[in-house]
């Protein structure tokens, strides 16, 4: 489940800046998994799983309010070696202080991941940049859910309903004019949502046998936060 704002013009830029996102997630989990195993950018393979999601606005004297938000949802199951990388970019520029720029960008990354994992490389970042733009409003978020289980676990019906509310209510802010600050207080109150829906979905799912006895840990659901 995702949701992305078209963008006209970019799909180039797009398709490079997230080919050198998957390289380094790639890099960081060159020794997870067996001599000759393969990875893709969305689902991986049986050993290693790499998601990259990322959301980015840019605002000009041309274009001078941009906003764009991505709600993404990924299943990794079991897996050796997971990468996972979250990213938001917002950049205003150019615009002068009576006819200011507005720009927003906010990334929603939920994971899942059940077992063991010999290694986790998760990123979460956000970068938010005022070029020669007095006055102008920039802000960048990015929230990643990262819910880890000893046992078999997926998202029922009612959780994945429940994400897509929160995912439209997400959608709703960009028709938003309200300050930067508020805008970040209902992201995060939107954060906060998603992160009690996670652990209520963790907590009422039927636990099967683990599927590393050796390593029988609590569930965990983990919220990394980074604004800019």
């Amino acid at each position: 489940m995702t949701h992305r704002k078209p963008r006209q013009g970019r799909s180039g830029r797009r398709v490079a800046r997230l080919g050198m996102l998957v390289a380094a997630c790639t890099a960081g989990l060159a020794t997870a998994g067996p001599a000759g195993a393969a990875s893709s950018a969305s689902t991986g393979n049986r050993y290693v799983g790499i998601v990259v999601d990322e959301a980015r606005a840019t605002a000009g004297p041309r274009h001078r309010v941009d906003y764009d938000d991505e709600f993404a949802v990924r299943e990794l199951g079991t897996r050796l070696g997971v990468g996972a990388r979250n990213r938001a970019v917002a950049r205003s520029v150019g615009c002068s202080l009576d006819r200011p720029c507005r720009s927003v960008a906010l990334s929603f990354q939920v994971v899942t991941v059940t077992g063991t994992v010999a290694r986790l490389n998760a990123a979460n970042s956000s970068r938010a940049v005022n070029d020669h733009c007095e006055g102008c409003q920039t802000f960048a978020g990015a929230y990643q859910f990262i819910v880890s289980t000893p046992y078999s676990f997926t998202l029922g019906r009612h959780t994945r309903g429940e994400l897509a509310r929160l995912e439209r209510r997400l959608g709703e802010l960009e028709r938003s004019r309200e300050p930067i600050s508020t805008v970040r207080a209902r992201a995060d109150s939107l954060a906060a949502e998603v992160v009690t829906l996670l652990r209520e979905a963790v907590a009422t799912a039927p636990r099967g046998e683990a599927v590393d006895p050796l390593r029988d840990f609590r569930p965990t659901v983990t919220l990394r936060r980074h604004i800019d």
